[in-house]
C-alpha cells in the first residue's frame, strides 16, 4: 500500500505539473506544424519607428517559445535605441550560436517564429538614455557568453535576468513563463548560486539550480519554482500564475503608457 501511495502521490504531482502546457495545448496555442525556416518574423507594431522617434528608446519583449516549447516557456529579448540613432540595437541570447549573446540591429518587435511578442518594459527619453550604458556593460559582463542549456539555465532568460538585476533603471517583473530566469548566476561563493534578489530588486529568492526555489518580492508576490515551473500568487496584482498558462489576472502584466 505504501507503494501505490507514493506512485499515486507522482501521479498526482506530476498531473499537477502538466496540467497548464496540456491545456494551452488542447486549446490550440501551440503551432508544431510550421518549420522554423517558415515561420513569422514579421514586425507587430509595437516600436516607435526608429526615423520618425529621435528620442532614446529601451523595450523588453517576450514571446512564446517555437513549436511544443511554446506550451511551457517564453523567448525574452530587449532592444535599445540611442537619442538621435537611426535603428535599433537588439540583444538577446540563442542557443545555436557561439558566443550565445547575440547582437543584431534591425527591426526590435519581431514575431519569435510566428508567436507575437508582448511588451514588458518600454523605457523612452533620458531614463532609456541612462538604461542603454548600463545594459551595454551587463551585455559585456554577462558571465556565461559561450554556455547555453534550454534547462534548467543559462538560458535566454536566464541572460535577460541577468541584465534586469544589473541594471537599476528596469524596474521589471519577468514572466512566470520565463523559465530559466530563476537560474541565478554567481561564480564568487556557493551562497551566490543559491540566494539572490528577485529579477525586479523588490524582494528575494532561494532556488537550487533553477530547479526547485521560492521567491518572496513585492512585484512578484509569492513564487514557487518546481523544475523551472512556476506557481504562484500575485496579491498586489490578484494574478494566480500557473505552469504553461502564465498569469491569470484581471490586468496583463505591463501596460506601456506610450499606446
Amino acid at each position: 500500500m505504501t507503494l501505490i501511495k507514493w506512485l499515486a502521490g507522482v501521479l498526482a504531482f506530476l498531473v499537477l505539473l502538466l496540467s497548464g502546457p496540456a491545456g494551452v495545448w488542447w486549446l490550440g496555442g501551440i503551432d508544431t506544424q510550421t518549420r522554423w525556416s517558415s515561420a513569422g518574423r514579421q514586425s507587430v507594431g509595437l516600436a516607435p519607428r526608429a526615423e520618425a522617434f529621435d528620442g532614446a528608446v529601451v523595450q523588453l519583449y517576450g514571446a512564446r517559445a517555437f513549436s511544443w516549447r511554446g506550451a511551457f516557456a517564453m523567448h525574452t529579448w530587449i532592444a535599445v535605441k540611442p537619442e538621435g540613432a537611426s535603428t535599433y540595437t537588439t540583444y538577446e541570447v540563442q542557443g545555436w550560436r557561439r558566443p550565445t549573446v547575440r547582437t543584431r540591429d534591425g527591426v526590435p518587435d519581431r514575431e519569435w517564429f510566428g508567436q507575437p511578442p508582448h511588451l514588458l518594459a518600454d523605457l523612452r527619453g533620458a531614463q532609456a538614455a541612462r538604461a542603454i550604458s548600463h545594459i551595454e556593460q551587463a551585455v559585456d559582463d554577462y558571465p556565461w557568453p559561450q554556455r547555453y542549456r534550454v534547462f534548467p539555465g543559462p538560458n535566454s532568460n536566464t541572460f535577460i535576468a541577468w541584465l534586469i538585476r544589473q541594471v537599476p533603471e528596469l524596474d521589471v517583473e519577468m514572466p512566470s513563463l520565463a523559465l530559466g530566469k530563476d537560474y541565478l548566476i554567481d561564480d564568487r561563493h556557493v551562497l551566490g548560486q543559491v540566494i539572490g534578489p528577485a529579477p525586479s530588486g523588490t524582494g528575494y529568492q532561494l532556488s537550487i539550480y533553477g530547479l526547485l526555489g521560492v521567491m518572496v518580492a513585492r512585484d512578484e508576490g509569492l513564487e514557487f519554482n518546481l523544475l523551472g515551473l512556476v506557481f504562484g500568487i500575485d496579491p498586489l496584482d490578484l494574478a494566480i500564475k500557473w505552469p504553461g498558462i502564465g498569469r491569470l489576472a484581471p490586468a496583463p502584466l505591463y501596460q506601456s503608457q506610450y499606446e
